[in-house]
């Protein structure tokens, strides 16, 4: 596999679930599942996302706001899907068809959103209230609120990176990783100009500047920056402004990670450093099965070959996308 020193932005994005992964492009994705029966089952399906045509949306550091909100909502249902295949078959219950009834028929993205919002409550809780309580217990010995302020960041920073390895000797969560291994080698196949077969995506990196992972360590580095400058001495009025904050949070962030995944500058790489490094934790090498998945997922919503000729000039054979025997 010869190097290619270009590299070009794709759009895809993606993640990984349940003995699969979805991959995103525009408003089209795919989740592509390993069934139990080792088949691939491929469900394309159009996500416009909350307040759709709305052209605020769009703005810098507005978009990442809605762009997180998104992530989470769509990423929710895909595992939904995922999961759909690997659990035990159960009667409808008598709360299940009245929810049904009541939601016309919307009982699942009723319940996708419940949980999501108490995802995003327990997150806030963990990473955000969790670390600034810790933290005012070196008020009596540390006189000097700024440095306060970056013990609370690296206490939250230390909560992260530890939780992420914790979860990592769940052996689900573990399978988990390699799929989304399988999902970045998939698309740093491509934005490198390789063609999408097993057995160059399997030569590819695991590790990728946009990935949510990346994005998670850059709201925590960009948290540090903003709560320095609180500077009020009510804990309830410092906790409320922290968790006021994390939409701008987030979109700061979002925005440095857009540029990281468009941009080779140095400092930029510099910058996505750490990220990369946790990465190793969030991220596995897959086996080959599990990079036919990723690949079934990118093909449902994103011509490759198109895109290949496009921006690094070359047709790709037929029978070039096949696995060598």
């Amino acid at each position: 596999m010869a190097r290619h020193k270009k590299t070009c932005y794709s759009g895809i994005g993606g993640q990984a679930v349940l003995e699969g992964v979805m991959m995103k492009n525009k408003d089209k994705y795919a989740v592509a599942v390993r069934k139990p029966n080792g088949e691939i089952e491929v469900d394309i399906q159009n996500y416009q996302g909350v307040l759709h045509g709305k052209r605020f949306k769009e703005l810098p550091f507005i978009r990442g706001i809605f762009n997180f909100v998104d992530s989470l909502m769509l990423g929710m249902k895909s595992l939904n899907f995922s999961a759909s295949f690997y659990e035990e078959d159960e009667e409808e219950t008598k709360f299940d068809k009245a929810l049904n009834k009541i939601t016309k028929g919307k009982a699942e993205e009723l319940l996708t959103t419940i949980v999501t919002i108490l995802s995003m409550v327990l997150a806030i809780g963990i990473f955000i209230v969790l670390p600034y309580f810790i933290s005012s217990y070196f008020t009596q010995s540390v006189q000097n609120a700024s440095l306060i302020a970056i013990i609370e960041g690296a206490v939250r920073i230390c909560i992260f990176v530890l939780y992420v390895w914790g979860i990592s000797f769940m052996k689900d969560i573990r399978r988990l990783y390699r799929y989304h291994g399988a999902e970045h080698k998939c698309i740093n196949c491509l934005e490198r100009g390789y063609e999408l077969d097993v057995n160059t995506v399997m030569r590819c990196s695991r590790l990728h500047k946009r990935c949510g992972t990346s994005f998670m360590f850059f709201v925590l580095f960009v948290s540090i920056i903003l709560f320095f400058f609180i500077q009020v001495e009510n804990p309830v009025q410092k906790v409320l402004l922290r968790i006021a904050l994390m939409p701008v949070v987030a979109g700061i962030s979002y925005e440095i990670i857009r540029l990281a995944g468009r941009s080779n500058n140095p400092i930029v790489n510099l910058l996505s450093l750490p990220g990369m490094l946790i990465q190793r934790m969030t991220t596995k090498e897959p086996d080959k099965e599990m990079v036919e998945v990723a690949i079934a997922a990118i093909e449902a919503v994103f011509d490759w070959k198109a895109y290949l000729r496009d921006n690094f000039g070359y047709e790709v054979a037929e029978a070039s996308t096949e696995e060598d025997e």
